[in-house]
């Protein structure tokens, strides 16, 4: 049903909708309680990292807390892209809509640059 990233909740069989041509997502409220924690997390090591910089902390310290971050970012991301596989594409496809795979490979492409 759902990537299992850290033994949190994480998204289930919804994602997005198409409502009078806007793109929208409709997460549960469990899903979108667990992506803005995460979030809320991530946020306060951004402050963390720009702390370490502002007291001169050794650069190697300072870029291993950045690849952390990067890394929980990667997790948010992977929990949205399953989701928006899983339920919108999924729809999208059974609808007969094939551009969707083009949208879902640019997708990929830009999490992979990462």
């Amino acid at each position: 049903m759902s990537l299992d990233l850290n033994n949190e909740e994480t998204i289930g069989e919804e994602c997005c909708s198409l409502e009078h041509s806007d793109r929208k997502s409709h997460h549960s409220d469990k899903v979108k309680k667990n992506l803005v924690t995460r979030l809320n997390r991530i946020e306060g090591q951004i402050r963390g990292i720009k702390g370490l910089i502002e007291k001169d902390t050794y650069c190697d310290d300072v870029i291993t807390q950045i690849s952390a971050t990067q890394s929980a970012l990667n997790s948010v991301a992977k929990i949205l892209l399953e989701g928006h596989m899983k339920s919108c594409v999924l729809e999208r496809i059974q609808e007969g809509d094939l551009e969707v795979l083009d949208e879902v490979l640019v997708t990929v492409q830009k999490l992979m640059k990462k």
